[in-house]
């Protein structure tokens, strides 16, 4: 058993509860049923301790106890700590999308930023919520992410996934396709580059990153038949990031790089667009991936996976991506401490 003061050292990790009606609630609960969990970090759930009663009854975990607190500075260590967003009894529909559960969602994750902006909180891991359902007049962003990012406009965020030594990070993330080609600017490219060399230097601690960057044509373009943004926007990115030191190579043809295995050759890869670099990973990661936001002065991370609606409430989500997604909180807060 470590010492009493050890535990009050360790990191509080904020957790939003997600989609209520999604599998949120049941990878929260399998994660932090493990008592060993506490002896990494103090865990405070913002979402609804009704909820948290309702799924902790329906999967068996009857001898877990919860505190319910009004703010993070009364979370206890070796326990789950509940804030509550609302005191209104939220109707649980799982495997459905309702309003309900959306508004739910925005409520938990925004209660959390505020928390994780003053520092009451020393990292976030978000539990999946539906896009569609958050949206209203006072929501109007992408993902939660976007959300976090919003409060820090003189950084430039940055999507990476992770799952082990595969870390897939990406230029552009939810536009449409037609649009990528006239946001790639070297500009761009140039930020999301150095942003990438730098979270792999001080989050991830690695010394002397490598980093693969992909096309964005077939076949990297081949030499101007099939597209100029290689020669033209990539190539010339490259060549000024390497004049900085930056160990970065490409562009490569992504089918090629990922079918012969290339990307373990390389600390990071660099894609183009959303589905370039997701489903190679969704692939190669299987369930165990997770969403880190690169870029920022705070530590934001989610499993990769959805709300799997279809499978809520059937106690069968494999929690392994929600238990990698808070270990790599851990361990960016670690390294980030090291400095």
């Amino acid at each position: 058993m470590l010492p009493q003061n050890k535990f009050q050292n360790l990191p509080k990790i904020g957790i939003t509860q997600g989609d209520i009606n999604g599998i949120g609630y049941e990878v929260i609960l399998k994660v932090l049923s493990d008592s060993r969990m506490m002896e990494s970090f103090v865990p405070i759930i913002y979402g609804q301790s009704r909820v948290f009663s309702y799924y902790k009854k329906n999967f068996g975990f009857d001898d877990l106890t919860y505190n319910v607190i009004r703010d993070a500075s009364q979370a206890q260590p070796k326990r789950i700590n509940i804030i509550n967003h609302t005191d209104e009894e939220l109707k649980i529909e799982p495997g459905m999308s309702t309003l309900v559960a959306g508004k739910a969602s925005v409520a938990a994750l925004k209660m959390a930023v505020v928390d994780l902006r003053s520092g009451a909180i020393d990292a976030m891991v978000n539990a999946p919520v539906n896009k569609a359902n958050m949206q209203s007049e006072n929501f109007r962003f992408h993902g939660q992410s976007e959300y976090v990012s919003s409060f820090y406009p003189n950084d430039d965020e940055l999507p990476v996934m992770v799952c082990g030594n595969l870390r897939i990070a990406l230029a552009t993330n939810h536009i449409p396709l037609k649009e990528v080609s006239g946001v790639l600017t070297r500009d761009l490219l140039i930020r999301k580059i150095n942003i990438l060399n730098k979270t792999l230097l001080n989050d991830f601690n690695i010394i002397a990153p490598r980093i693969a960057v992909l096309s964005l044509n077939p076949h990297a373009g081949d030499n101007g038949l099939v597209g100029t943004e290689e020669a033209e926007v990539i190539k010339p990115s490259l060549d000024v990031t390497k004049s900085h030191g930056t160990l970065v190579f490409g562009p490569f043809s992504a089918y090629g790089f990922f079918g012969t295995g290339a990307w373990r050759k390389y600390d990071a890869v660099l894609a183009m667009y959303h589905d370039q670099g997701s489903v190679p990973f969704k692939v190669l990661a299987c369930d165990g991936g997770v969403s880190f936001t690169a870029g920022l002065p705070v530590v934001r991370t989610a499993p990769t996976h959805g709300t799997g609606y279809d499978i809520a409430n059937r106690n069968a989500a494999d929690p392994d991506s929600f238990r990698h997604a808070i270990f790599l909180a851990l361990d960016i807060l670690k390294n980030r401490r090291r400095d």
